[in-house]
């Protein structure tokens, strides 16, 4: 990963604000800038230069990972250390405003800074910087998150061994997540989803310890963490006898899904790739059981900009991964949602998910 060249994107940005400097608490950005993986950082960047603050728990990988950057171990706390560095600097500080993630820090760690801060320095909640600089993937990142999601899609796959009636929900989740561990991921992206029977209609509905039941569908959303990239995936498979309307359901879904990816290109807002969703559902007379976005940015971490929702006009431009995942729900009865990850590409998209999307019966 190129971290100066990161970081000097950021402070040419930086000149162009009312900021002398940032000040980066927000770990999946300080991560993007200077690579700590670690729980407890600040990143300060300014015109001349770089400083990471951290404790001694965190001396030694500090030093291996951070790149671009000075280091300082705090004695204790990390917020104090800041602000006796701050005080060192003192003359040259004077009448400095810091910019601040003002999104990523509670009431609390707002006062705390202020408490530690020197006469003469100031802070002011900045915009999301760093977010939008992210939303932008290079080659490296884009070959990290295709190997996050070829794992990921291994995942389904030992799902659809062990999907029968009488397992338990909780039980295809721990074999899906086991299998994530075997394949060297980090972590799961989120708490894995198995949803059977009526509660697959719970578009976020975690794996419980209901037993699958033959006679409705059970949606599995899932991803991993590989290389500190996400990925994130979603298919649904019936289970039993099908019946007419379950079929005909998950193929409007599924078409809705296809029209939705079709439309991915450069230079269109990504309100347009909901709106090419939902005009296929709302055809089928499924337009009111939509009850979310189509999708949302991935990297780092599992939602990031742009949202693909009704009415979002950010502009999709190449480099931007993004889910496309419409679904329906009938409370109570089932849900159906299809999901893929999506690169924009200079000549239109590239469908990242390798799995099949025909559909299944256990």
């Amino acid at each position: 990963m190129d971290f100066p060249s990161r970081q000097q994107k950021l402070r040419e940005h930086l000149a162009t604000t009312r900021f002398d400097a940032l000040l980066i608490s927000h770990l999946p950005n300080v991560r993007y800038l200077c690579g700590f993986t670690g729980s407890a950082g600040l990143l300060l960047v300014e015109q001349a230069g770089s400083v990471f603050f951290t404790d001694v728990r965190y001396d030694t990988q500090a030093h291996d990972e951070i790149k671009a950057a000075k280091v300082v171990i705090a004695r204790q706390s990390v917020v104090p250390s800041l602000g006796e560095w701050l005080g060192k600097r003192r003359r040259r500080a004077r009448g400095w405003t810091i910019g601040i993630e003002a999104e990523h820090l509670t009431i609390a760690e707002k006062k705390r800074l202020v408490k530690v801060r020197p006469s003469g320095v100031t802070f002011k909640d900045a915009p999301p910087i760093v977010e939008r600089a992210r939303m932008f993937k290079d080659d490296d990142e884009l070959k990290r998150i295709r190997a996050a999601v070829k794992l990921g899609a291994t995942l389904f796959d030992r799902a659809l061994e062990v999907l029968r009636p009488g397992v338990k929900e909780t039980d295809i989740a721990a074999e899906m997540e086991h299998e994530a561990r075997r394949g060297e991921a980090e972590a799961m992206s989120f708490p894995t989803i198995i949803a059977s029977g009526a509660r697959s209609a719970l578009p976020h509905g975690r794996a419980s310890d209901q037993p699958i039941a033959a006679g409705g569908f059970v949606v599995c959303d899932f991803g991993v963490i590989l290389s500190g990239y996400c990925s994130d995936q979603t298919r649904t498979v019936w289970v039993g006898p099908v019946p007419e309307d379950a079929r005909q359901a998950y193929e409007a879904v599924r078409e809705a899904q296809q029209a939705a990816i079709d439309a991915v290109r450069p230079g269109i807002p990504a309100g347009e790739i909901d709106a090419a969703a939902r005009k296929v559902l709302r055809k089928a007379g499924l337009g009111r059981y939509f009850t979310h976005s189509t999708g949302h940015g991935v990297g780092l971490e599992i939602h990031e900009t742009p949202r693909v929702a009704a009415g979002q006009r950010e502009i999709l431009q190449p480099g931007m991964v993004i889910t496309i995942e419409p679904g329906v729900y009938f409370p109570g009865k089932w849900g159906v949602r299809i999901e893929d990850m999506v690169a924009v590409t200079a000549g239109g998209c590239e469908v990242m998910t390798p799995t099949s999307k025909v559909f299944l019966a256990v």
